[in-house]
């Protein structure tokens, strides 16, 4: 079976002419050799871009290898500029499994005879279906939310197998391609599969998304911004996962959005508000946010409210990815852009001996141009695009935790693009940020520390004389040790000095009476130098005994 997939995912690659995308003199003869001899498979589609053939490729090679597709095309420090657009193309959208079956899985994975038990309203025909899991709608039957309409989320039966299948064949690519690419080492091919071997397993993990969900709807409860689906933890198994029925518009709908009078300018705007308080905020960010997870809601058209599905990814920073990024969006909304060279180096992204200079005059190279103008004049492609070439010509590898980030501002980019071209980034962005620096740095992070630790310290507090008195005992202790040990160290180094010094008068004594009975001094002479030898050496054998 594996080498029938093998063969099958080969024929693919050289059908579409892939091996073309590798230089010829990058490869070791056996490959190329190899290839002359698969001559019953030509590139079928020379007419096509490298882009387009790599993308019709990965279409036709099934789900695993699309999603793959597009995890690539936000590697853009990784891909050209052509290659990463046509893989941003890819949609997941396959043919649904059978509805009877889903039910199957959906019993089994609840433990009930029949899913009337829990549901009613079940339709088997699925609502969408994609390459992890398809979804149908139902009613719950029980409980205070009886009559909720609900979609219920299920895994596709027996993806695990194809994925584990897959990704042994993938590792072993990557490996060959780590071997002999000259570039393997920048590209990192295994790690890159790695890496998305970590996101595919963690889409399988509907508790996994469950939680997400929760966590994301507690942020943003009670917000006019964004809208997150009640979840149904008690429904929720892996491969099941039971949640509220959103009656939204598709973001990407922009004729029903204007038909409908929506404020078009303050949905863009609220989008790039709702990227900025994921990140920053709450460092916990829904990174697969493309126009198929998100839509809009038909209440309230001149106060829009964005509703979001699919949690399966998630982002999150650390405090100082939090503080660096903050910083250098302020640099370079200020157009410091020497700011942004040093807290590149200050954070370790770039290698401290790079030249800032130089380095400040690429950034400004790329960045100036880019401000005061409207997005819809603004390719974020193009630039980032820019920046990583920049990067690499300074030895900056991009930060595997700001990967989703970066895919997650794309979809962004396109979200604002799409729904009022003439948004401002920067003007939108700019005093969220100052905004939230204010916060984290002045005074009100002061406060706010001190709110946050109160109770740990109150419950400390009786205890503190205790550990007061315990620390200043063992202090004291510690001084009387290491007083004792410095005189016994001393005492040790005087009796060391001694041995060494009648070791040394005992050696020349040793030295001086061989001499003189050699060349036949007087019996009185080499007798009174043997007398001394003999005295020497009792004497530093005694040395020798105290010290020890």
């Amino acid at each position: 079976m594996r080498i029938q997939r093998l063969y099958l995912i080969t024929k693919t690659f050289l059908s579409y002419g892939l091996d073309q995308l590798i230089p010829a003199k990058w490869l070791p003869w056996s490959v190329r050799f190899l290839r002359y001899a698969l001559f019953w498979m030509p590139n079928r589609h020379r007419d096509k871009s490298a882009g387009v053939r790599l993308r019709l490729a990965l279409e036709s090679l099934g789900p695993v290898w699309i999603k793959f597709g597009q995890m690539l095309s936000t590697r853009r420090d990784l891909l050209d500029p052509e290659i990463a657009n046509e893989l941003a193309k890819l949609q997941d959208k396959v043919k649904p499994f059978p509805g009877e079956q889903a039910q199957a899985l959906i019993e089994r994975a609840l433990d009930i005879q029949s899913i009337h038990d829990e549901f009613d309203n079940f339709v088997v025909t699925p609502l969408a279906s994609a390459s992890i899991a398809q979804v149908h709608t139902a009613t719950l039957k029980h409980g205070p939310d009886a009559g909720q309409d609900i979609v219920i989320k299920v895994i596709r039966p027996d993806i695990r197998k194809a994925i584990d299948a897959d990704l042994k064949l993938m590792d072993t690519l990557a490996s060959v391609l780590a071997k002999h690419l000259p570039d393997g080492r920048r590209l990192k091919p295994r790690e890159v599969v790695k890496e998305y071997r970590k996101t595919l397993l963690d889409e399988l993990d509907l508790l996994r998304e469950a939680a997400n969900a929760m966590q994301l709807r507690r942020n943003f409860e009670d917000s006019d911004l964004l809208y997150i689906p009640t979840v149904y933890s008690d429904y929720s198994r892996l491969s099941v996962m039971v949640m509220e029925r959103i009656d939204g518009i598709p973001v990407s709908d922009v004729e029903t959005l204007h038909a409908l009078g929506v404020n078009m300018q303050l949905l863009a705007e609220r989008g790039v508000e709702v990227f900025f308080t994921q990140v920053f905020r709450d460092s916990f960010f829904h990174a697969d946010m493309h126009p198929g997870n998100i839509f809009v809601s038909r209440e309230n058209p001149d106060d829009p409210k964005y509703l979001g599905i699919d949690f399966g990814i998630v982002g999150t920073l650390n405090r100082e990815d939090k503080r660096y990024l903050a910083e250098n969006f302020l640099a370079f909304f200020n157009r410091d852009y020497r700011k942004v060279a040093e807290l590149h180096v200050d954070s370790g992204w770039v290698p401290a001996h790079i030249n800032i200079e130089e380095f400040e005059s690429a950034i400004r190279t790329v960045c100036e141009p880019i401000f005061n103008k409207p997005l819809a004049d603004i390719s974020f492609g193009h630039v980032l695009v820019n920046l990583f070439n920049t990067a690499r010509r300074f030895e900056m590898e991009v930060q595997p935790q700001l990967v989703l980030l970066q895919k997650t501002l794309l979809y962004v980019e396109g979200l604002g693009r799409t729904l009022y071209p003439q948004l401002d980034l920067w003007k939108t962005a700019k005093p969220f940020l100052e905004r939230w620096m204010k916060e984290q740095l002045g005074w009100r992070a002061v406060l706010r520390s001190v709110k946050e630790n109160a109770p740990f310290w109150a419950e400390k507090l009786p205890e503190m004389p205790t550990l007061l008195y315990d620390y200043l005992r063992t202090q004291r202790e510690q001084q009387q040790w290491q007083r004792a040990a410095l005189a016994e160290f001393q005492a040790h180094q005087k009796r060391f000095a001694q041995r060494v010094w009648y070791g040394a008068i005992t050696a020349a004594l040793i030295v001086s009476t061989s001499l003189f009975y050699a060349t036949d001094q007087s019996p009185w002479l080499t007798g009174c130098s043997a007398l001394a030898l003999v005295f020497s050496g009792i004497l530093g054998w005694q040395r020798g005994r105290r010290s020890r």
